[in-house]
């Protein structure tokens, strides 16, 4: 194997979907439990997960999907709705005008598929009751067509027969900060959503948006409990992260497999198909000596694809500078706090505008001298972690962008929230490790639900700079 840029961009693909070419994005994409429960013809799914975690890719596919089986699906991104008055101050005008542009975009966004420019549209639309898909077909149906390529043709039969589309708005949670603006925003936006496809017949509406996005709006608006069975939350086992990596690199080598195949195939014998590129055996130290590689890597990342994106980048690099054929644990050590300190990095700035002040409490988080010497920093009981934030606020206390003040159990809550601590239980010889998207109400009282908390792994190296080496001998691997 040659890890040059070249090779390694081609390996494990790209961070981000959108940077991703369409035909190479489908190739190794793994369809996981989410893909089903979001591409489907409910009227209404909103796709709720943490950024990196692969809300965009899913949109993608699904989007490809839909049109190669010559359905009319279309996208909505932050671009399109920049004309839409977001600082009405009456909320039931806002959700008017949220209604009215939706309606507008998806019926121009419509007509431009196959090659119609309309202008007043908001007017014709309001002709017909507002009625889009009513709208949509008597136009098209009025139109000559010859210009259409045989694909689009197909996507035109299908509209005018069956009158439905496929609606997806992506990214919209661009410029979030968490005031109350930004949150009321978010709501009319869903309640206007949840008034058209209650109205309008034939759409089908498909919504991401970032956790902490939708746990604000959802505790700050009572109204949001009538959408709540249309969210899915976009989660990963690291069962199918590993099943994705292995597909991918199957894929670099010409060898296809199905999504099912790879899914119920063992972890040991899915990490067989890696010694291609990685060393299968990670020795490290302490509970880490000797280790099967891919659990060091399921213990390194946050239930994210993108992280192990990252990881096997960063140390195929690594690979490179040293002129070698394999991924060795050597080159992993190398990179770990540079792995670190991005996640960090890339937390603070997801969340800066939820906590303006969230650099100084995460940093505040580093292990003192004395839990250093006691090797109990990065893990703590409930009433530990309560007194460690304490700590931290004899230098101020905290506000939310919203203005609201922070207590202890809201900054837990919100590290909780934001994967910078999880859930822990000790099973031995690994650890049982619980993410905010699994059991989303375990920290809201702090209850004893049978365990700790602790910094993830991702972020320890960054923490800790001045002792790299001893970060990795204080941590057990999580479970299979």
């Amino acid at each position: 194997m040659e890890f040059s840029a070249e090779n390694i961009a081609v390996l494990f693909g790209h961070e981000a979907a959108e940077d991703e070419e369409i035909d190479r994005l489908k190739s190794y994409y793994l369809k996981g439990n989410t893909f089903n429960q979001v591409s489907n013809d409910l009227p209404i799914r909103i796709l709720v997960g943490h950024k990196g975690i692969g809300k965009s890719a899913l949109f993608r596919v699904s989007m490809d999907e839909e049109r190669s089986k010559g359905k009319l699906a279309i996208i909505i991104k932050p671009d399109d709705i920049a004309g839409i008055v977001v600082d009405e101050p009456d909320f039931l005008k806002l959700i008017r005008e949220w209604k009215l542009g939706i309606n507008e975009i998806v019926a121009r966004k419509a007509l431009t598929s196959f090659g119609i420019l309309h202008e007043g549209l908001r007017a014709k639309i309001n002709e017909y009751g507002g009625r889009t898909i009513d709208f949509l077909q008597s136009t098209l149906r009025a139109e000559k067509h010859a210009n259409l390529s045989e694909s689009h043709r197909l996507v035109l039969n299908d509209f005018l027969k069956n009158g439905r589309i496929y609606v997806y708005l992506d990214d919209l949670d661009r410029g979030w900060q968490g005031q109350k603006s930004d949150i009321r925003k978010i709501s009319a936006l869903l309640n206007a959503v949840r008034d058209i496809a209650s109205d309008i017949k034939g759409l089908s509406f498909r919504i991401s948006l970032r956790s902490d996005v939708y746990y604000l709006v959802r505790t700050s608006d009572e109204s949001t409990d009538k959408i709540e069975g249309s969210v899915v939350w976009q989660s990963w086992t690291n069962h199918e992260i590993l099943a994705l990596l292995v597909k991918r690199v199957e894929q670099y080598f010409g060898r296809k497999h199905e999504t099912s195949e790879l899914v119920s195939l063992a972890q040991p014998l899915l990490a067989e198909k890696l010694t291609s590129i990685l060393v299968p055996i990670f020795n490290g130290k302490g509970h880490w000596a000797s280790i099967p590689t891919y659990r060091m890597l399921m213990s390194l990342i946050r239930k994210r694809p993108r992280d192990l994106v990252k990881l096997c980048t960063l140390a195929a690099r690594a690979a490179e500078d040293d002129n070698s054929a394999l991924i060795r644990t050597d080159h992993f050590a190398k990179i770990f706090e540079e792995y670190s300190q991005g996640r960090l990095q890339d937390t603070i700035n997801e969340y800066r505008s939820e906590l303006p002040d969230i650099e100084r409490l995460l940093f505040g988080m580093k292990p003192s001298k004395a839990e250093r010497q006691t090797m109990s920093g990065f893990i703590y009981t409930t009433d530990a972690l309560l007194k460690k934030i304490r700590n931290i606020e004899q230098s101020g206390k905290f506000k939310f962008a919203n203005g609201k003040e922070a207590d202890r159990q809201s900054l837990a809550a919100f590290m909780y929230k934001i994967n910078f601590l999880t859930a822990r239980r000790d099973e031995g010889n690994f650890i049982l490790r619980k993410y905010f998207e699994e059991s989303r109400y375990l920290s809201q009282r702090f209850a004893d639900f049978g365990f700790d908390w602790e910094v993830h792994p991702a972020y320890r190296w960054a923490l800790q700079p001045e002792n790299v080496t001893e970060v990795l001998t204080q941590m057990k691997p999580s479970a299979e």
